[in-house]
């Protein structure tokens, strides 16, 4: 599978990198819906959480974790911020890499666009 985000993983298209490990890469959004708005993608590919299994448990874990810490270095954790991820087509996911949308930098409306 060779999506947008394995080219951005491998750097063969640029992006505003904020954040990089050995398992995950966070980059802003080129279209963004807050003040903030940052993906968060594991570098392993997994269409989605529908599709991930057992022996990714412990990589979404550490993705929770790796989230809370891009929004406490982006300074959006103290006031609050948003995570969301899309699942499939009428879940509005576009993109079949499984990645989590961080937005936050200002109050956010109960729903978004």
């Amino acid at each position: 599978m060779s999506t947008i985000f394995k080219k951005i993983i491998d750097k063969e298209i640029p992006a505003n990198i904020v954040y990089e490990d050995e398992d995950f890469l966070a980059f802003n959004d080129i279209n963004p819906q807050a003040k903030v708005h940052v993906l968060v993608i594991p570098k392993k590919e997994i269409r989605n959480l529908d599709a991930a299994t057992e022996e990714d448990a412990l990589l979404l874990g550490r993705l929770q974790l790796v989230i809370a810490k891009i929004a406490r270095q982006l300074g959006i954790a103290e006031e609050g911020y948003r995570v969301i991820t899309n699942i499939n087509g009428n879940g509005g996911q576009e993109v079949f890499h499984i990645h989590y949308h961080i937005l936050g930098g200002e109050k956010l409306p109960v729903t978004l666009k």
